[in-house]
């Protein structure tokens, strides 16, 4: 396959992010105490009707605070968030159908494993993830040109994959680096969707672009220097398609789950969280990929959890490695760069995989998979 670099038009400047204020208003002084955020479970009885969660949930309506429903398999519960009120009063655990009413602990409410205890699994067409096989998303960092992406997609089609990454939209580090092809890389994933059955995940970097990308895309992907762009993350929660949401380079992983919980209290419950490295003192690496992440996440948390070796490590020859690493500390997903030819790519050459290396991965990590009771 022959290099064709092109140059994109140059694009627009970025809007800066509103990130709402994260201080206390001080009691003292004539100015209003910041309201504590409130939470609580409402679990359901297990032979409670329709009707009676109905007026549950309209109680929970009633006194401001909003009601998320969640059906588990075993019970049904509604998960309280809001402004702090005086709900003590509010006979929510005497109305008919409630077993009982007890407090969210955890910061972040939806996410948190004491409202649902089980996993969830996010669907996308062939793309599953969270349950007992592993997903595997992979492609170009970007797409350049048809030719590029669908011999891509057919490719790890056949070695196994059941999703397909690209982006269209690219934000980089440098105004001068290539931005993407915006919609026209967009309508060319789709052409590669069409000819192959993979999901198509690709990248939304503002809230006024998400309608355009969701028209396109199976699963939004928020990069992890937009982990903290509430608008965002605000604007990829009303919709229904599924979420990728990528740890920030300096997150704390309870950051990330706060960043989830954004996109959950919107009301979009398909939500992935990706570890993809985070920036340490070392320099052997792009990123340190810290596996002990995807335990630690699974303990807290029911959403299902991908590991992007890719960037978590810069560097191809140690992809092959660290994914079978991340399936053996129970990762749900993989999402890895792949390209027919790297040295060509447009970005991210020196973490990019050729075609028959990837293939290679998928061999290698299917052994592990099966190790540890999972299938890919």
């Amino acid at each position: 396959m022959r290099c064709r670099l092109s140059s994109p038009p140059r694009a627009p400047t970025p809007t800066r992010n509103n990130f709402p204020g994260t201080s206390n208003a001080a009691a003292a002084g004539g100015l209003t105490p910041k309201k504590e955020s409130f939470a609580m479970i409402i679990v359901m009885q297990a032979e409670a009707t329709q009707p009676e969660l109905d007026r549950v949930v309209a109680r929970v309506e009633s006194l401001g605070l909003r009601p998320h429903v969640i059906v588990g398999t075993e019970r049904t519960v509604v998960a309280v968030v809001g402004d702090e009120r005086d709900a003590s009063q509010s006979g929510l655990a005497t109305l008919p159908g409630v077993a009982s009413v007890m407090p969210i602990l955890a910061p972040y409410k939806v996410a948190s494993r004491e409202v649902q205890p089980e996993p969830t699994v996010v669907t996308a067409g062939p793309l599953a993830v969270g349950g007992p096989s592993i997903g595997v998303i992979a492609g170009p960092c970007s797409v350049e040109s048809r030719e590029q992406i669908v011999e891509t997609a057919k490719a790890v089609k056949a070695a196994g994959a059941t999703g397909l990454r690209g982006g269209a939209f690219k934000p980089r580090t440098s105004p001068y680096s290539f931005q993407g092809m915006k919609e026209k890389g967009l309508e060319l994933l789709a052409e590669a969707r069409a000819e192959t059955g993979l999901a198509v995940v690709t990248e939304v970097v503002a809230p006024e672009d998400v309608p355009l990308v969701a028209r396109y895309a199976d699963v939004l992907q928020v990069g992890a220097r937009n982990m903290q762009n509430y608008r965002l993350l605000e604007a990829v929660g009303r919709t229904s398609t599924p979420v990728l949401l990528k740890r920030g380079p300096a997150a704390t992983v309870e950051e990330l789950l706060l960043a989830a919980e954004y996109i959950l209290d919107a009301g979009n419950r398909q939500v992935m969280l990706c570890e993809r490295g985070i920036r340490t003192f070392e320099s052997h690496t792009r990123f340190t990929l810290p596996l002990a992440t995807v335990p630690w996440l699974h303990a807290r948390t029911h959403l299902p959890v991908v590991v992007d070796p890719s960037h978590g490590t810069g560097h191809a020859n140690l992809i092959e490695s660290m994914a079978a690493a991340s399936v053996a500390a129970g990762a749900d997903g993989l999402i890895v760069e792949v390209h027919p030819d790297p040295k060509c790519a447009t970005s991210d050459a020196a973490q990019t995989i050729d075609l028959p290396a990837f293939t290679r991965m998928m061999e290698v990590c299917r052994r592990v998979a099966a190790a540890v009771g999972r299938t890919m």
